[in-house]
């Protein structure tokens, strides 16, 4: 139930959006696109409400081609986009004249507050120059043990789970969320969250749990149209917002409590002991992030607030992110029973190679040597993107190059697309990485080998790991991608070589459980068919490997 408040802004917020909107620039009318069943609601309304991430955009990219015209919430005009050409012009070349959509910026906010996923222009540059140095390959290599003893952790979890059955069945997404939960809580504070050992009594573990679901999924009418109006409010009335007496504020509000508890805990503890020459050594992001506020420039110093916020981005990015890739590698393992044994075998392969030089973990070397763990991960982050699409805001007239052709409304060819200040282009990374000209005409298919035929290097440089957009691209790209693809290295490994994955069984009146890979704002939340309010959950069956 929205508050008289919310309503009383909804109103003032109307208003301001209705002068924007008059005052909008030229049209993209020569672009072809879908109809809307309402102006007032455009396509935004169906994108949340499609069964799965991706259905519309799939459909209109057969129909129109990789661009097409769009309409956005109180009839704005917009692009969406999936081509190659486009995607490296808005990320990458002309990138600081494409800005995050105030409005889904503004969650970032509520979510995280002033930190780098939220902060734009020379402030972003400062925090990512900041950050920078704790994502250095000699940090990530540092990291390696942290992610195979957390693993390993994991294994004797499920080996327990096992103990005196020859199979379970568990939601493989909660056990690891709670792994990657303790993962960043060492490598980003040298902090023991104890998610896995204390999972029931884990206040952060909850909290975060659902976190995505809970702010953007099958969002009321009512909701969107309050948040389309964001785009036209200065950000003095935006952090009033934060306040309002219904959810999901008050989720975001519970969420940022906690883990404000846990933040202030942690710098109070580093701080007083902090000596710059005695932990010189010290590995942890956090550690790296005070160093650099002992600069006496300022430009290399986060204040307060913005030390906080990264906290926050960082345990929510860190974590959830990676458990999701984790787990929907895990899911499409199990629907591929072969390529499973063949990974298996691959690993063993591996560990008796290291076994015989005498050694006993993994090097990021000999995870990077096993051909079918590297691509399974590459095609899991192709086909179920953890975000599906970015909006981005055009800040000056600019003309966005397309690799691919489309035809106009007036049937004529066009290879480049004019757009105006203020115009929104939605990039689809869901709809990009099923393009057959780039992916091949099995596209829709996982299939991992297809990056062992592929050569990227004659492919438009658009993504940072594989040309994939799932890390987005440019200098929004995140920060941590290369922290998660050897953490989702570290943990396959180690839970493929132990056991089995097999799809759930049926339920108890004989029904399939059937994952849907819902949309909730620009996030893919993994959920059970039919089942929205059990919250996300992957549901597999696990056994001992042979």
């Amino acid at each position: 139930m929205i508050s008289p408040l919310t309503i009383t802004f909804l109103g003032i917020s109307v208003l301001l959006a209705a002068l924007g909107l008059f005052k909008r620039r030229r049209s993209l009318k020569n672009v072809r696109g879908p109809p809307t069943k309402s102006r007032l609601l455009g396509h935004e309304y169906d994108l949340n409400r499609q069964d799965e991430v991706g259905d519309l955009e799939f459909k209109w990219l057969r129909e129109y081609g990789p661009t097409w015209r769009i309409r956005g919430l109180l009839g704005s005009d917009g692009l969406m986009t999936a081509d190659p050409k486009a995607l490296q012009h808005i990320f990458q070349k002309a990138g600081a004249d494409y800005v995050k959509k105030t409005s889904q910026n503004h969650v970032a906010w509520l979510m995280t507050g002033p930190g780098i996923v939220w902060s734009q222009g020379e402030s972003h540059t400062r925090h990512r120059r900041i950050m920078s140095p704790a994502f250095s390959m000699a940090r990530l290599r540092s990291f390696l043990p942290l992610f195979q003893r957390i693993g390993s952790k994991l294994v004797e979890k499920w080996k327990a789970e096992l103990f005196n059955t020859n199979e379970i069945e568990l939601s493989v997404d909660r056990w690891l969320s709670r792994a990657t939960l303790d993962v960043i809580g060492y490598a980003a504070f040298d902090y023991e969250y104890g998610a896995l050992d204390d999972a029931d009594r884990s206040v952060l573990a909850k909290e975060y749990h659902g976190i995505f679901k809970d702010t953007d999924f099958m969002l009321p009418k009512t909701t969107m149209f309050f948040r389309a109006t964001w785009d036209y409010l200065p950000f003095t009335i935006l952090k009033l917002f934060k306040y309002v007496p219904a959810d999901p504020f008050i989720r975001l509000r519970r969420l940022n409590n906690v883990f404000t508890m846990y933040g202030k805990q942690i710098l109070r503890e580093k701080r007083p002991d902090f000596d710059p020459e005695k932990n010189v050594k010290s590995k942890d992001i956090m550690s790296i992030l005070i160093k650099a506020n002992a600069s006496s420039d300022a430009k290399t110093r986060l204040n307060d607030d913005e030390l906080l916020a990264e906290m926050f981005t960082l345990t929510l990015a860190g974590h959830e992110t990676t458990s999701a890739a984790v787990t929907f590698l895990l899911y499409e393992l199990a629907r591929h029973p072969e390529y499973q044994a063949r990974l298996r075998q691959e690993v063993r392969e591996a560990r008796a190679r290291l076994n015989a030089r005498g050694d006993t973990d993994f090097t990021i070397e000999d995870l990077d040597g096993i051909p079918s763990l590297v691509n399974a991960i590459k095609e899991s982050l192709r086909m179920h993107p953890s975000a599906a699409l970015l909006p981005r805001v055009a800040t000056k007239d600019d003309v966005i190059p397309l690799t691919y052709p489309i035809v106009a409304a007036t049937g004529e060819i066009i290879s480049e697309i004019l757009v105006s200040k203020g115009h929104v282009i939605i990039a689809s990374f869901a709809a990009y990485q099923r393009l057959p000209e780039v992916w091949g005409e099995d596209a829709d298919l996982w299939n991992p080998d297809r990056f062992s035929r592929m050569d990227v290097g004659k492919q438009t440089n658009v993504g940072v790991f594989a040309n994939l957009m799932s890390f987005s691209a440019g200098t929004n790209a995140c920060i941590g991608w290369r922290f998660s693809v050897i953490e989702q290295q570290a943990f396959v490994a180690e839970l493929v070589d132990t056991f089995q994955f097999s799809l759930p069984s049926e339920g108890i009146n004989g029904e399939k459980v059937e994952l849907q890979r819902a949309p909730s704002g620009v996030v893919m939340v993994p959920i059970v068919r039919g089942k929205p309010e059990l919250g996300p959950g992957v549901p597999l069956r696990i056994s001992f490997a042979p």
